[in-house]
């Protein structure tokens, strides 16, 4: 229920990423797997397309199709897979249980469930028309855990194999279906580093680990993302590396039976120098593959980037200790006793709490998730799940010891003592259903579905984007190509049918670069780019508000709404623009340059009024801080004129004059007539 929220203001696919994933699904469905995997996509980075298969999350799009053969029955491929992340979000609710009811027993993976299903971040990425990477890519991956934890701890020797090579085959669909999931190869690659110091039956696992680790490498090379590149790169060798020392190490220990584990801690200390040397060495000469630079900042949160293109994207977020008080709440405060338990479980070596091997294992994922969620917002989805297992065992070692029986001759503890102890308990999982007011669990996790707002900041919802599209894939000829910020590529493809220059998946950043660049061009030299891009129209996205109780026959805007005219500033990073030439001091407020001397600014159909601060009722002709920029309506491309552009479609909300949000969708025809000044002279 609270994943399907959203269905409240309209029942569409949110976010930009997955209306491809659909389109690609669609094509499976129509085509065939053989075809897609051929498949170079003529609509994505016009002219050069886009290598699908190579450049995409294929088992998000294969489960898709088989599940939809399956189970669509009579609805629509777009229905289907709208609720298509609901259903695998909900599914992993079940998987966590059995994952840490494997690690704590049947209570904690209780707890586990409840957490998990009321949990921010994991319910705003799993949530009704997310068509994303990441409801996959967590159920695979957590079930793929899951079957290598079972395997190792199963006292039935016979069902381990088919557990543990079936664990490294769901763990490879994790990773083909979203990049993400490499974060569990961290947990996985230390806990094999310790096992032979924790583990006494070397004669079982010794086999175990390597058949886990090969299944989950040959599954990754089926594919050609992650594919080979992957496993001959640190990926594959944060995997390969651990399990080499786990087998050496058990090898020596039984050809040298004196000072077994001071010998294997040696090794370990050698391959712990040697691994660094290694990495640092081949951060210069890269003899090994490297991710992308967000993989490498999830392993060093420390690791700045000089690339405003991945900075400019809001996923990539640094997470503030403020976020993370918000969505962990009182989860924070069960995980810190979770792991003082832990810890002291370990210790007692009569404790039949936990093995003492799983307990390392939930220490290691607690940690890495807690210091990989602190790089980017995205990745607070490991985050919690790292809160939620050590908050789970925590809240069920406590419940265990306040519940114990007490040894004859002390006072059992009363059921007048136990009752408060529940109901405090109740209490605070509670509270953050509740508060705060307008940032609980279920508001949080309620929001219109960015097709329906334009990913602006009013919570509404409009036909502006679907009207926009509607028109494009109506009043344009099918082989036209559509100019606009990355952003909106994967809707004009999916929706408006008709081929882009840029889009989400971010391929080309120098293409990216160059629409940047065009759009801080003058108009004439911005209307010679897109005749060498090929381009038709180019579209623009300005998000605002009519202002109301103004007794003149003009309207009047505020223009600061999410739209292209509050990414502009990231445009000009990413063009290598000086800033200060456009903006004024705050950031924001555009200079008179921009708006007379950019196509960018030409291509807003408002004009700059006045400045006013609401708060003291002031108004300035000039530019104040602490004012904002008033605007009135002006086209500066009419249909019927001569200049480089000519508006062909404004969205209804623009037109319509009603006082409130106002979303703006502008469409301009690119004037193949058109004579520039320096050729007129």
């Amino acid at each position: 229920m609270l994943r399907s929220q959203s269905a409240d203001y309209g029942f569409e696919l949110n976010e930009f990423d997955p209306f491809f994933n659909f389109r690609a699904t669609e094509f499976i469905v129509e085509n065939g797997f053989s075809e897609y995997f051929e498949w170079n996509d003529d609509l994505s980075w016009y002219p050069h397309g886009r290598d699908v298969s190579a450049t995409s999350q294929v088992m998000l799009h294969t489960t898709a199709a088989i599940t939809y053969q399956i189970f669509g029955g009579d609805s629509s491929l777009y229905d289907f897979t709208i609720l298509f992340p609901v259903v695998f979000a909900s599914l992993t609710t079940i998987v966590i249980f059995a994952l840490v009811r494997v690690m704590g027993g049947t209570s904690a993976g209780l707890f586990a469930a409840l957490f998990y299903s009321i949990s921010i971040p994991l319910i705003i990425r799993g949530s009704l028309g997310w068509f994303k990477s990441e409801p996959l890519g967590l159920f695979y991956g957590l079930l793929g855990l899951y079957l290598f934890l079972s395997g190792i701890k199963s006292e039935n020797k016979k069902i381990v194999i088919s557990k543990v090579i079936g664990g490294g085959i769901i763990l490879g669909f994790g990773l083909a279906s979203w990049g993400g999931i490499q974060f569990f190869i961290i947990p996985i690659g230390i806990f094999i580093l310790i096992l032979p110091f924790i583990r006494k039956d070397h004669h079982f696992i010794i086999w175990v680990i390597p058949l886990f680790v090969t299944s989950l490498l040959l599954t990754c090379m089926m594919f050609e993302r992650p594919g080979i590149s992957f496993v001959l790169g640190m990926g594959g060798l944060s995997l390969i590396i651990p399990t080499g020392f786990f087998v050496s190490c058990i090898i020596i220990q039984k050809i040298k039976q004196e000072h077994q584990t001071r010998n294997s801690l040696l090794f370990l200390v050698a391959l712990l120098i040697i691994i660094p040397s290694v990495m640092i060495i081949n951060s210069d000469s890269q003899f090994l593959p490297l991710p992308s630079h967000r993989y490498l900042n999830a392993l060093n949160p420390f690791l700045t980037t000089s690339i405003p293109l991945v900075d400019s994207v809001s996923e990539h977020a640094t997470t503030t200790l403020e976020q993370s008080f918000l969505f962990h709440s009182v989860l924070m405060i069960f995980s810190g006793i979770g792991i003082w338990l832990i810890i002291k479980n370990i210790q007692n070596k009569n404790s039949n709490f936990i093995k003492n091997d799983m307990l390392f294992f939930a220490l290691i994922l607690g940690i890495a998730g807690v210091y990989v969620s602190s790089t980017f917002v995205r990745l607070e989805v490991f985050g919690s799940i790292a809160v939620i297992v050590l908050a789970s065992l925590g809240l069920t070692a406590l419940t265990k010891e306040f519940f114990k029986n007490k040894p004859q001759g002390k006072k059992p503890t009363g059921k007048l003592i136990k009752l408060p102890y529940v109901a405090g308990i109740i209490i605070l999982l509670i509270i953050p259903m509740i508060f705060p007011v307008d940032a609980n669990t279920p508001s949080m996790s309620k929001s219109p579905p960015t097709i329906l707002n334009g990913g602006s900041i009013y919570q509404i919802t409009s036909n502006d984007w679907l009207d926009s599209m509607e028109w494009i894939k109506n009043n344009t000829s099918e082989d036209a190509v559509i100019a606009a910020w990355w952003d909106y590529g994967y809707w004009i493809q999916t929706m408006g049918e008709r081929a882009t220059l840029a889009d989400n998946s971010t391929v080309n950043t120098r293409i990216i670069e160059n629409i940047a660049k065009m759009f801080f061009k003058n108009p004439d030299d911005a209307w010679i780019s897109l005749n060498e891009m090929q381009a038709d129209y180019i579209l623009v996205f300005v998000a605002g508000e009519k202002l109301g109780g103004i007794d003149s026959e003009k309207s009047f805007y505020i223009l600061r709404g999410g739209g292209d005219e509050s990414k502009k500033q990231w445009f000009m990073k990413i063009a290598g623009e000086d800033l200060s030439k456009y903006l004024f001091s705050d950031g924001v407020s555009a200079t008179d340059y921009f708006w007379d001397n950019t196509l960018l600014g030409k291509m807003f159909p408002f004009t700059h009024v006045s400045y006013v601060n609401f708060q003291t009722a002031k108004e300035s002709p000039t530019y104040v801080p602490g004012f904002l920029p008033i605007f009135e309506k002006e086209i500066k491309y009419s249909s019927d004129g001569n200049g480089p552009l000519r508006l062909v479609y404004a969205s209804p909300s623009f037109t319509e004059e009603k006082v409130g949000p106002m979303l703006g969708i502008f469409i301009y025809e690119i004037n193949k007539n058109y004579v520039s000044i320096s050729d007129k002279s």
